[in-house]
């Protein structure tokens, strides 16, 4: 396993697999506060610019468009050009139209920036693929769904912090009007600072930089010279597009609620910006321990049950969000929403962190490839979403319709195999990892179960 981490020590940064885990979160945690840093600020834009219901429904669609074909993108980047460098230039390149959309004054332009800072929801992938090659296949799960659920948090935390930074911003003799605009110099500086850091320390994979191995003639396990080969085999691989379908019924309606969430609050239940920002901003906040916890779950059922209970769980918690969705499409007060939205966003964060335990065992010559695909998954989802919210005109009515596909979305779930040779690999380097564990510890080992349907 070319030296990947066994287990995750969260206090030690003297290594390059942990000190690559906690940059690749933080890094994520920026793109998504600047992502959806204008989403609790949108009734500010929508009275400025006198934005309609279709082009509040145009900007939504903007959000998370582009972003498809980033992830597409940035996969074979990454097995290319290595996950430092990639990272590093999508932090920095990224924070350009966060900062630039302080200065739209018309529908149009705000619109091109939306969609141009669309493109730093692609730092997802680079976080998944730069945690699956530092990590070894017993922890691999948590590694990802823990990275990827600290950083999903930038997201809640933006809908909750960003009113409050709008109100610190007049409170020092902004006028209320430009407060938005001011406030979106923060997550585009945040950006920047954490790109310095990303690229002072860490490196691409437990051996080095891809670069500097290859000069040497080595080929690290995932850097392959042919990035766009690799894509090809994984878009060959029906495994991948069927974790495409499950990612846009989770990760995809995690984005819809993000872009919708506040304005929903206040126009359906009349809250003002600020507890609008607070209830949404809960749902975020989910991402804290949930994903992580999909992981955790998934990497535990794994060791007992082999492969094969990874997608089962992930059918299960899709099924727990559809029957949510459609719960929260009914409330008439608040409070119950809000408890509903907790209860459907449990299932949802679950969900995504028990796909991304799965990801490194689709196809480990294809990593970059695989996990751009179904990274996408999620953006088409919430794109879809944002279609089916322009053609109903109804919020409400649109988050039932989403928990009926996630329902049948579930299903996607169950129908990923593996042949009986993929397993035996899988569980021979499942045990390699936990010899390595458990030696370092001076534990025995005890086998895991080796499932085959």
């Amino acid at each position: 396993m070319q030296g990947k981490a066994t287990r995750i020590d969260l206090f030690n940064l003297r290594t390059p697999q942990m000190r690559a885990f906690h940059l690749s979160w933080m890094a994520f945690f920026v793109c998504f506060f600047g992502w959806f840093a204008l989403a609790p600020l949108m009734p500010m834009v929508k009275g400025e610019f006198g934005l309609s219901k279709d082009q509040l429904a145009n900007i939504n669609i903007a959000a998370v468009a582009v972003t498809v074909l980033g992830r597409l993108l940035i996969g074979p980047m990454c097995d290319r050009y290595g996950p430092r460098r990639t990272y590093t230039a999508l932090l920095l390149a990224g924070s350009i139209p966060v900062f630039g959309i302080a200065f739209a004054h018309s529908y149009q332009a705000f619109l091109f920036f939306r969609l141009a800072i669309g493109v730093i929801g692609a730092s997802f992938v680079i976080t998944q693929y730069h945690t699956s090659v530092m990590f070894a296949p017993n922890v691999v799960g948590t590694a990802n769904a823990a990275s990827a659920g600290w950083g999903n948090a930038g997201g809640g935390v933006t809908q909750s912090v960003m009113p409050w930074v709008c109100v610190a911003v007049v409170a020092v003799g902004v006028s209320q009007a430009a407060s938005w605009r001011v406030a979106m110099l923060v997550p585009g500086t945040l950006m920047v600072i954490v790109g310095g850091l990303y690229w002072r320390f860490t490196q691409d994979c437990p051996q080095g930089d891809y670069r500097e191995l290859r000069a040497r003639g080595i080929t690290p396990e995932n850097g392959k010279r042919g990035g766009w080969a690799v894509f090809r085999m994984a878009m060959l691989n029906y495994r991948v597009w069927l974790l495409f379908v499950t990612y846009a019924g989770c990760f995809g309606i995690e984005l819809f609620v993000h872009g919708v969430a506040a304005s929903y609050y206040v126009d359906r239940f009349g809250l003002d910006l600020r507890s609008a920002g607070l209830a949404a901003g809960s749902f975020g906040l989910l991402a804290l321990f949930a994903r992580a916890l999909g992981g955790i779950v998934s990497d535990r059922l794994a060791r007992r049950r082999g492969l094969i209970a990874r997608t089962r769980l992930l059918c299960i918690l899709m099924l727990g969000e559809g029957l949510g969705l459609l719960w929260f499409s009914g409330m008439q007060s608040a409070g119950l929403a809000v408890v509903a939205m907790l209860t459907f966003g449990l299932f949802i964060h679950m969900a995504c962190g028990a796909t991304y335990a799965l990801v490194p065992f689709i196809d480990r010559q294809a990593l970059g490839g695989v996990a751009g695909i179904i990274g996408a998954g999620g953006n088409v989802g919430a794109v879809a979403a944002g279609f089916v919210l322009k053609s109903t005109g109804s919020v409400q009515h649109t988050f039932m319709l989403l928990g009926g596909f996630v329902i049948v979305g579930s299903l996607c779930a169950l129908a990923v195999r593996f042949s009986s040779e993929h397993m035996a690999r899988e569980e021979q380097l499942y045990q390699e990892a936990l010899r390595q564990n458990h030696g370092a510890r001076g534990m025995p080992v005890v086998p895991a179960v080796l499932a085959v349907d």
